[in-house]
C-alpha cells in the first residue's frame, strides 16, 4: 500500500513539474515571437528607451559619488552628521568608541558595503565628539548604527544583538539587516536572511523580520528636527 502510494505521488509530482516546464516555454515561445514581429523603429525605439534608462543611471551614480557616496568616511563632528543627511536620502552612520574592539569589526564590514552599495552612503562617528547627537538618538550601546531616511531616524542596529550576538557574524548577514530596514536596496530575499547560526537565532530573528518588514521601525526624538 505504501509503495502504490508512493507512486502515486511520484507521477503527481512528475506531471506538475512537466505542465510548469511547458508553461515556462510556452512563455518564452510567446516573448520571443512578440520580439519576432517588432519592426526596425520599435527595435530602434528600445534601444534608445534603455540607452536613456543606462544614462540616467550612470548620472545618478556619479552625483551619489560626488555627495561622498561608495566609500566609509569618518566625520570629525556632529554638526557634520546633520549636513551629510542632509544631502543623502540614505544615509547609514556607525556610532563608535576607539577602545572598543568590536566597532573595528563593524568597520571591516561596514567598509565592504559602501562599496558595493553606492546608493546608500556610510559614515562614521566619534562618540566623544557628538555627545548632543548621542543623548538626543539615544545612543547607548556601542556599536550603534543609526539608519538615517531622508534625514529621519528611523531605525537602529544595536551591537550585535540583530547580527546573532556574535562576533563572527557575515558581511551579508549585516547587509540583510539594513536591508529590513530599508537603507539599501536589497536585491536578496528578506524573508530568507544569511545566517550562520539559524538555529541558535532563529526566534529572535523572526521576530526581527516580523518588526523591520511590517515597518514597525524605530523613531528617534530627533525625528522631526533632523
Amino acid at each position: 500500500m505504501a509503495d502504490t502510494s508512493a507512486g502515486m505521488f511520484k507521477k503527481v509530482m512528475e506531471n506538475q513539474l512537466l505542465q510548469t516546464a511547458k508553461m515556462m516555454e510556452e512563455q518564452l515561445d510567446a516573448q520571443l515571437e512578440k520580439l519576432d514581429k517588432l519592426d526596425e523603429d520599435e527595435l530602434e525605439n528600445l534601444k534608445a528607451k534603455r540607452l536613456e534608462a543606462l544614462k540616467k543611471a550612470q548620472q545618478q551614480k556619479q552625483e551619489w559619488l560626488s555627495k561622498g557616496h561608495g566609500e566609509y568616511r569618518e566625520i570629525p563632528s556632529e554638526r557634520d552628521f546633520f549636513q551629510e543627511v542632509k544631502e543623502s536620502k540614505n544615509v547609514v552612520c556607525h556610532f563608535y568608541k576607539d577602545s572598543t574592539f568590536r566597532c573595528k569589526i563593524m568597520d571591516k564590514h561596514l567598509a565592504l558595503l559602501a562599496k558595493k552599495h553606492v546608493e546608500t552612503k556610510f559614515l562614521k562617528l566619534n562618540v566623544e565628539k557628538a555627545p548632543f547627537l548621542c543623548e538626543r538618538l539615544r545612543i547607548k550601546v556601542i556599536p550603534t548604527l543609526a539608519l538615517v531616511k531622508e534625514g529621519k531616524t528611523k531605525d537602529y542596529v544595536v551591537g550585535f544583538t540583530d547580527l546573532g550576538n556574535t562576533d563572527e557574524f557575515t558581511t551579508e548577514t549585516l547587509e540583510w539587516r539594513l536591508g529590513c530596514g530599508d537603507i539599501i536596496s536589497y536585491s536578496g530575499n528578506l524573508m530568507e536572511p544569511p545566517f550562520q547560526c539559524q538555529k541558535k537565532c532563529g526566534s529572535h530573528f523572526t521576530k526581527l523580520e516580523k518588526k523591520t518588514i511590517r515597518g514597525m521601525k524605530y523613531d528617534s526624538d530627533s525625528d522631526d528636527d533632523n
